[in-house]
C-alpha cells in the first residue's frame, strides 16, 4: 500500500515448551498492539498498528522516522531540552491517568519527528497500572537521564514537575520512586 512499516516479531524460544511459546508470544504481542492503540486514543503519539497476527505473533505498525530523545538531548539546546523534559512528564502523566503502564519507559523508547515525541516498544507494559508499576515507570526515566544523560540530570525535575501539574495522583508515584530506590540500596 505504499506505506513506510515496521513488523515487529516475537521469534520463537526452543528452550521453552513449544504450545507454551505460542501461546506467550501470541498474548504478548495481543497485549501489545492493545496498549499501543489504547495510549494513542488518549492522545499519546504512537505508531499505528496497520495488522496483528496472533499465529505468528507479528505487529505490522507504521514507521516512525526520526531520532530518538536518547540521541537528542545530548546535542540540543537548553530550550530545547526543557521542551522535551516537560513532554515526557506529561505524556507519562497521560498514560498514568488513564491506567497504562509503558514498562520500558526510557529515551531510548521516545522518538522524536516534526517537534513530537512518540512512545514506542510497549512490549513490558500493562493496564489496571498500580502506583507500583507507575512507580517503576518513572523510576526508569529518572534512570535514564543518571546513566544517559547524566549532563543534564538537573533537567529530570523538568519531567517530575510536569508529571505533577498533569496527573493528580502524582505525589503517590513520586513518594514510590522514593521507596523503589530506597530497596536498591545497600547499606
Amino acid at each position: 500500500m505504499g506505506r513506510r512499516v515496521i513488523v515487529k516479531s516475537r521469534v520463537p524460544k526452543t528452550y521453552r515448551h513449544q504450545e507454551l511459546d505460542r501461546s506467550l508470544r501470541s498474548s504478548r504481542t495481543k497485549n501489545e498492539a492493545r496498549l499501543i492503540q489504547e495510549a494513542r486514543n488518549h492522545g499519546v503519539p504512537t505508531p499505528i498498528i496497520y495488522d496483528v497476527d496472533l499465529d505468528e505473533a507479528e505487529i505490522v505498525m507504521e514507521e516512525i522516522r526520526g531520532e530518538r530523545v536518547k540521541d537528542v538531548l545530548g546535542r540540543t539546546d537548553p530550550a530545547s531540552v526543557e521542551k522535551i523534559c516537560d513532554e515526557i512528564g506529561r505524556l507519562t502523566a497521560v498514560l498514568h491517568s488513564n491506567g497504562i503502564v509503558h514498562g520500558d519507559l526510557t529515551t531510548s523508547n521516545m522518538i522524536l519527528r516534526d517537534g513530537r515525541i512518540w512512545l514506542i516498544d510497549f512490549s513490558l507494559g500493562g493496564r489496571k497500572a498500580t502506583i507500583e508499576e507507575m512507580g517503576v515507570d518513572l523510576h526508569l526515566v529518572k534512570q535514564a537521564f543518571l546513566s544517559a544523560h547524566s549532563e543534564i540530570f538537573d533537567s529530570f525535575q523538568i519531567v517530575l514537575d510536569s508529571y505533577k501539574r498533569n496527573f493528580e495522583g502524582a505525589e503517590g508515584v513520586i513518594d514510590r520512586v522514593r521507596e523503589i530506590e530506597g530497596r536498591g540500596r545497600y547499606t
